[in-house]
């Protein structure tokens, strides 16, 4: 059995005025049905845009301009606005980071739950109703009858998001994308989101794409983990490999900055610096200014994204290939001392 979504070599181009710049680097995952993959990072390291590029809905001035798309073996790059229409809402569906703004306040959530139904479906109007209404109930929402009728802004934030939800799943699409659909709700609600998410993708399933930059979320609905810098994928592994035995310095920073609930004592730990931006012009490893391991190789030279010991596992940093080619990546760093020291 074929994946279900497989990204081969994924880079993402935006045109500026004064020149062009990369915002997504050789990016390639795969992704089987019924398994969530969650994209993690730091704002600015490319985990939204890649996950626009997968529907087809870069802003104007980006383009994927390498690589390849594949959904159910059809390759989705290259096509015209036209067949992606068929495809949004259909095939693979998304829930926005902030369902104010991703919902038309001039329409009630009624009608548009049943927008994707009456286009990809062809339901008439009083079957789409009926469908609307299942959905609401199904996401957790009480009154969905009343409830249809009802504006975005007539609902609270949680409520919108459910609703988000319901118009993702109507049309029962084989890959959902979350884009962090949880960050702006409070802790009681999102994981009340996350539970029917979760059950959803098991009666449908669906295979999920999550983006967030919260590990307790990852640790609770990942089955893999991809961590993006810059856009570059740094690390993947299965999420309790990644939590128990990280590899690459910048995932055990994004895991040092967790706070420790059972230890108030603890100080929280933080990563020195900040994201660059797509501009800015790094040589070697990008991670490498920020990185309290950083080596003379680190600086002139980009580091390969090599498996790790198991299927679908790879990290991309110079201290892997000192772990697995000791002598000639030793010599080639001019020192050591201060990894061995650290």
């Amino acid at each position: 059995m074929g994946n279900l979504l497989e990204v081969n070599d994924l880079t993402i181009k935006f045109r500026t005025a004064k020149a062009t710049s990369t915002a997504v680097r050789n990016v390639s995952f795969s992704l089987e049905a019924g398994e969530t993959l969650c994209i993690v990072g730091e704002s600015g390291s490319g985990k939204s845009i890649t996950s626009l590029s997968l529907m087809g809905l870069l802003p104007e001035n980006g383009e994927v301009s390498n690589g390849s798309i594949r959904l159910n073996g059809e390759e989705l790059v290259g096509k015209t606005e036209e067949e992606l229409r068929k495809i949004r809402g259909n095939e693979i569906s998304m829930i926005f980071q902030e369902p104010m703004t991703a919902l038309n306040p001039v329409f009630t959530v009624g009608y548009q739950i049943q927008e994707p139904l009456r286009i990809h479906k062809r339901m008439s109007k009083q079957e789409a109703t009926v469908k609307s209404v299942e959905l609401l109930k199904q996401v957790g929402i009480p009154n969905p009858k009343e409830k249809i009728h009802q504006y975005p802004h007539e609902l609270s934030g949680g409520m919108r998001q459910r609703v988000m939800i319901a118009m993702a799943l109507a049309c029962e699409p084989s890959l959902l994308i979350a884009d962090e659909p949880t960050t702006a709700l409070d802790v009681t609600i999102q994981a009340q989101i996350l539970d029917i998410m979760d059950d959803l993708k098991e009666e449908f399933g669906m295979g999920v794409v999550f983006v967030t930059h919260d590990m307790g979320v990852v640790a609770e609905i990942a089955d893999r983990v991809m961590v993006m810098y810059a856009g570059d994928v740094i690390e993947v592994n299965d999420v309790q490999t990644l939590f128990e035995d990280p590899k690459h310095p910048y995932t055990k920073g994004l895991l040092g900055a967790v706070p420790n609930v059972d230890d108030e004592t603890q100080e929280m730990k933080v990563i020195p610096g900040s994201m660059p931006s797509m501009e800015d012009d790094i040589p070697g490893c990008r991670f490498h200014p920020r990185c309290p391991m950083a080596m003379d190789i680190c600086k002139e030279k980009k580091p390969a994204l090599i498996d790790v010991g198991k299927e679908n596992a790879a990290v991309r940093c110079w201290l892997q290939e000192v772990d697995t080619n000791a002598d000639t990546t030793i010599a080639a760093s001019g020192g050591f001392e201060n990894v061995l020291s650290d």
